[in-house]
């Protein structure tokens, strides 16, 4: 009895070992061979042409056999085709036919104007004995009607007439209908924002009874994300009424009126372990009354006993003109030493691709102050000094986000140049002069470019180089840039260097949190030089550290910690600075 159930358990254990041996294995589906049959005499001509042969069913062969089709035909055989297909065992047999390379003759023209002839490219003898490639007549059709586009004609028509094919030869004339011309009539804006419609048809060019363009159209999107208090929710429409041309842009405001403030913790040099505050506030008010008119405020005290000042309005569309004018007003006090206003008058006017164009006047007048060291003067580390120049500005801006950006590019430039004056000082003799040019030639140039790299869904690297340089035989301590803090070089005390040039190159990684919060790690590399006729110097001071920005109920938290280091400056943790501060939008 348990010998018969053991042989039973041994014959359950083995059969379903016998029956996965016995199921059948898995094998490769063997692929499908493309075999294409063409004329002897047509052989030589598929020389140059390459497609796969194996293929994994027959239905890729026979897509990769349309494809070479497609080719041919694109190459001037116009008749080439698959005659035939069928399928032998594991070969897909084509029938080619190729036909005749068919060429031009001639394409004349037939009414083209001489600007569309220039802008197309189009000349008679580009088409006379080459092959009829269609591609190639597309593109040329594609050109023209571009053309018309940008000139006012947007339901223009290009066709070939009076075509004759004689042995392979095609002998046609090149005809475009411009049908009629088309002008902008106004423009309308969908949307919750209070942005004036006529304010928005003066910044974007599209002028009642000027001539429809295209590209103008398209590039009215990039220039909206230039507008810090508008937003785009969809593409712009074009409703088109016989002869005129209504755009319609759909917008709605953003929060960009802006309250802020920002408080620094610095060690205080005249009292030890003890620290100094300093502090900015900046006021910002953006769009007003929806005719994209701005003014800004902004106050700073960066150390003790210097305190910034500067004011700023803009107002868009001077006198009914695509022309924009600004003010701009700054002033600095350096503690008990100096103080230097400078105003400033600027005329700009925006391109169609991304650019502003600015000239501009400014007045630089800066003076001792009555407490001021009477040997800093004879250092000539201090002079008074007047400093009237002109100069251009460019600026191109393609960043994808006004506030935030992840993507995109923004350059600017500027040079400038005026007259330096001297004036004399009472503290000192007359003597003193005699060895200075009282006027002289000052020249200035700064670039600024910053490039945003998006790295995935979520994080952004930021290259940044900014630079300024002053070019004068007798530069003075009132007279240099002032580099350091937050806004130049962090890691370091607010206007902690005097340079008579500079550059700072960023290297910042941005890893987002929420469309508008971020945490950021940075280094900052900066080279300086000095030129004071009597204590010249330069230096590569560099910071680094980490923060984070984040949204709140009452706006935008920024928290940024640095460390610097420098000639003047070791770096520890004794020198770090700490930044914060909260940005209410409104």
């Amino acid at each position: 009895m348990y010998k018969i159930a053991a042989v039973v358990l041994c014959l359950l254990l083995w059969l379903p070992q016998v029956q996965a041996q016995k199921q059948p294995v898995a094998t490769p589906r063997p692929k499908v061979i493309l075999q294409v049959d063409v004329a002897p005499e047509n052989a030589s001509r598929l020389h140059g042409y390459t497609f796969r042969t194996a293929h994994p069913d027959s239905a890729e062969a026979a897509k990769e056999a349309r494809a070479l089709v497609y080719q041919l035909q694109q190459d001037a055989f116009l008749l080439a085709s698959a005659d035939s297909l069928y399928l032998r065992r594991d070969t897909l047999h084509v029938k080619l036919h190729l036909g005749q390379q068919y060429e031009w003759a001639q394409l004349r023209n037939d009414n083209l104007s001489e600007g569309i002839l220039i802008e197309s490219g189009f000349r008679e003898k580009f088409y006379r004995d080459t092959p009829f490639k269609p591609a190639e007549y597309v593109k040329l059709q594609q050109r023209i009607l571009n053309y018309a586009e940008r000139n006012g004609y947007p339901f223009a028509s290009v066709w070939l007439d009076s075509v004759t094919i004689e042995n392979g030869k095609i002998n046609a004339a090149l005809m475009v209908e411009k049908a009629f011309v088309v002008t902008y009539d106004s423009v309308a804006i969908v949307g919750n924002t209070k942005t004036q419609p006529k304010f928005l048809m003066r910044y974007l060019q599209l002028l009642p009874g000027q001539i429809y363009n295209q590209d103008q159209v398209n590039a009215s999107q990039r220039m909206l994300t230039q507008l810090p208090y508008i937003r785009q929710t969809r593409p712009p429409q074009v409703q088109f009424l016989r002869d005129k041309a209504k755009v319609l842009y759909f917008l709605e405001d953003r929060q960009a009126n802006q309250i802020d403030g920002v408080v620094g913790f610095l060690p205080d040099p005249s009292r030890q372990d003890k620290l100094l505050i300093t502090g900015e506030a900046n006021l910002n008010i953006r769009n007003i009354r929806g005719t994209g008119k701005q003014l800004g405020l902004q106050w700073r005290r960066v150390n003790k006993g210097s305190v910034i000042l500067n004011g700023e309005y803009l107002h868009p569309n001077l006198l009914g003109t695509p022309f924009e004018l600004g003010t701009k007003f700054n002033l600095l006090k350096q503690d008990s030493s100096f103080i230097t206003i400078q105003p400033r008058l600027q005329l700009a006017y925006y391109t169609l691709k991304y650019g502003k164009f600015s000239v501009f006047t400014e007045w630089r007048n800066s003076r001792i102050l009555s407490s001021a060291n009477t040997q800093s003067l004879q250092k000539l580390d201090l002079a008074d000094a007047r400093t009237n120049t002109y100069g251009l500005n460019y600026l191109w801006n393609n960043l994808d986000d006004f506030y935030f950006p992840r993507r995109g590019r923004l350059v600017e430039m500027q040079l400038a140049a005026g007259k330096k004056t001297l004036l004399r000082n009472s503290d000192l003799e007359k003597s003193f002069y005699d060895t200075l040019d009282l006027k002289t030639t000052q020249l200035s140039l700064g670039l600024r470019v910053e490039n945003f790299l998006r790295l995935g869904t979520n994080s952004a690297l930021l290259t940044r180089l900014r630079g300024e340089a002053l070019l004068n035989d007798q530069i003075f301590l009132n007279d240099m840039y002032r580099i350091g803090g937050l806004n130049t070089l962090r890691g370091f005390d607010e206007y902690f260097f005097y340079a008579s040039a500079y550059a700072v190159g960023t290297l910042e990684y941005r890893l987002f949190t929420a469309a508008d919060s971020y945490v950021l790690l940075f280094y900052d590399q900066a080279y300086y030089r000095s030129d004071l006729e009597n204590s010249e110097a330069s230096d590569f001071p560099f910071g680094v550290g980490g923060g984070i920005s984040f949204s709140t109920g009452a706006g935008i938290f920024q928290l940024v910690y640095s460390l610097g280091k420098s000639d003047q400056q070791p770096i520890s943790l004794r020198y770090s600075k700490i930044h914060f501060g909260i940005t209410s939008k409104f």
